[in-house]
């Protein structure tokens, strides 16, 4: 297989969230993408089939396990598939359902892709897992936004939503590793969406994976979208809205994502990035 790596959401190599890619995976299966993403060691590698419809199937796989859907190695798969093959529209199957994905070149030049995810939706957070969740991470009552409440969100995976008082308090970021993994093991939870609100279209993201064997994402397009349902679904920003997402910089690895969230209660939120080849 050719592996390809890009950073997504970000036009510095030094800064955004690195991904995998291979634009041929034909022939390979489960093991083979699994030790693949091992060895890249990113914390996802996309790998991409041609479907016989001219969709593309496309799986995603962290060091330690398969996951459902990844934002940035998304991204990052558009931008290196319109590097060969030019700009337009894809169709990707994924496992958590269809994902369209568009590329465009902005006026300097740069490929920016923007992906609809599927049909976001969010559901309680049960008092008992955010209490341990809470005490997992070291977070009070206080620490939190009342303005935004805890939920769990999905736009393709699971993320429970956590809103910080404070920029301070979010860029204190120290929880027992061992204890959140498996927590997020029983409840199935890819990432844990972190954020803090700067202005009512600005926020400030911080996404830690351990399931994907890293203490934190640098830009969780993913959890990106989820958030962007959220926020619609319990009414928190006028819609149609664009958000502007802010993660990575408390990592040294500054991203920038951009968030569209459509009037229509049943479509799917737009993530857009960058992407560059490293």
């Amino acid at each position: 297989m050719e592996i390809l790596r890009y950073v997504a959401f970000s036009t510095d190599p030094q800064g955004g969230n690195p991904a995998g890619v291979v634009l041929d995976a034909s022939g390979a299966d489960d093991a083979a993408m699994l030790a693949t993403a091992a060895e890249v060691g990113y914390s996802e590698t996309a790998f991409v089939r041609d479907a016989c419809d001219g969709s593309l199937d496309v799986r995603y796989f962290s060091p330690l396990a398969e996951v459902p859907f990844c934002g940035h190695a998304t991204i990052a798969t558009a931008v290196a598939h319109a590097e060969r093959h030019g700009t337009g529209r894809l169709l990707l199957r994924t496992a958590a359902g269809l994902v369209t994905v568009t590329t465009d070149r902005a006026a300097d030049g740069t490929l920016v892709a923007t992906l609809v995810s599927v049909a976001p939706r969010t559901v309680p957070l049960d008092e008992a897992d955010f209490a341990e969740l809470l005490a997992i991470l070291g977070w009070s009552a206080g620490d939190l936004d009342p303005a935004l409440p805890p939920r769990v969100a999905f736009a393709g995976a699971w993320h429970p939503v956590i809103a910080a008082a404070t920029r301070d308090r979010l860029a204190d970021l120290d929880y027992d590793m061992p204890a959140l993994t498996a927590l997020m093991a029983r409840r199935d939870w890819t990432t844990i969406d972190l954020v803090w609100r700067e202005s009512p279209t600005v926020f400030h993201a911080r996404n830690p994976f351990p399931p994907g064997g890293v203490t934190e994402d640098p830009a969780t397009g993913a959890a990106a979208a989820a958030f962007g349902g959220y926020l619609r679904e319990l009414e928190l920003v006028p819609v149609p809205a664009t958000l502007t997402i802010h993660q990575g910089a408390d990592m040294g690895r500054p991203s920038t994502i951009t968030v569209t969230v459509p009037a229509d209660r049943a479509g799917g939120i737009g993530v857009t990035g960058t992407a560059v080849r490293i």
